[in-house]
């Protein structure tokens, strides 16, 4: 199928990747042109605007970083972009009111909307290992299969425009959750003295053990955090995103706040571009 990609970010060009080794006609946009050039390279088209980009293609995957973004894209005041006949689908993380907004304004432009945030980084794009979750209709996910036929083994319909997006937030609290618990005890059994790994052969021998722990061990042991799968600042961006609408459905965030005070920490600590995994940084400063 042709495909374009709006928003070559880390996630964005992995999946432009994926898909044009999966035999699709891949179109690429960036609003840093430089960008895009090691997807040049690879023979992957530019567009030099996202009308471009739109117009040349069957559908759009959207990796922007927020709703804000998607908006200033899609929808510039001085030159609209024609979505008329077209589909958007919206794969990064926004709200659920965000997405059924961007939904009411492609139908309005007589373009077609489908969200399809996505679990996973840079390791899962790139084996088509992705867990794709779409909001919209079975219809709208059973003619883009092909599409995500190429980055998941099975794509979930989880309900209409929002309820996925919903999902994607409780998932990535989830992801700061579980960090900022696991660095803290990290953090308690280095301080008593006590060997890692006789905590970690503990801990996997337990319920209370996920997997992200092991996975992430090596970089709070070493204290490094370049090459991110996952930034601090995105990660907070969903932990607000979370909160607010928690709270917009009734429930008490009062756990969640100080898993933000530590996102917001490592931020002001310069750590906005880094792996996620900085906040041990807040958690356990350095002597």
């Amino acid at each position: 199928m042709r495909v374009a990609i709006v928003g070559i970010g880390l996630l964005g060009g992995a999946v432009a990747e994926r898909l044009h080794e999966s035999g699709h006609a891949v179109t690429v946009y960036n609003r840093t042109p430089s960008k895009t050039d090691p997807l040049r390279a690879r023979g992957i088209a530019v567009a030099a605007t996202v009308n471009e980009a739109v117009a040349s293609t069957d559908c759009t995957l959207l990796f922007l970083t927020d709703a804000a973004a998607i908006r200033a894209a899609l929808f510039p005041p001085d030159a609209p972009v024609n979505f008329r006949g077209r589909t958007v689908i919206q794969m990064g993380t926004i709200g659920p009111d965000e997405s059924r907004a961007f939904q009411r304004a492609l139908a309005e432009s007589g373009g077609d909307y489908f969200e399809a945030p996505v679990l996973g980084s840079l390791a899962e794009a790139k084996a088509g290992a992705l867990i794709v979750m779409g909001g919209g209709t079975a219809d709208q996910l059973r003619r883009w299969e092909p599409v995500f036929s190429s980055l998941t083994p099975s794509a979930s319909l989880i309900g209409p425009v929002g309820q996925a997006a919903a999902l994607k937030l409780a998932l990535n609290h989830l992801i700061a959750a579980e960090l900022s618990a696991f660095a803290l005890s990290l953090s308690l059994v280095q301080r008593a003295g006590i060997s890692v790994d006789q905590f970690m052969a503990i801990l996997k021998s337990s319920a209370l053990f996920a997997p992200a722990f092991e996975k992430k061990l090596p970089r709070l042991l070493a204290r490094q955090y370049d090459k991110p799968n996952f930034p601090t600042s995105h990660l907070l961006k969903d932990v607000t995103l979370f909160a607010d609408e928690a709270r917009h459905q009734g429930l008490n965030v009062a756990g969640l706040e100080g898993v933000r005070a530590l996102l917001e920490q490592a931020i002001r600590e310069g750590r906005g571009d880094e792996d996620y995994s900085a906040l041990f940084e807040s958690i356990n400063p350095r002597d």
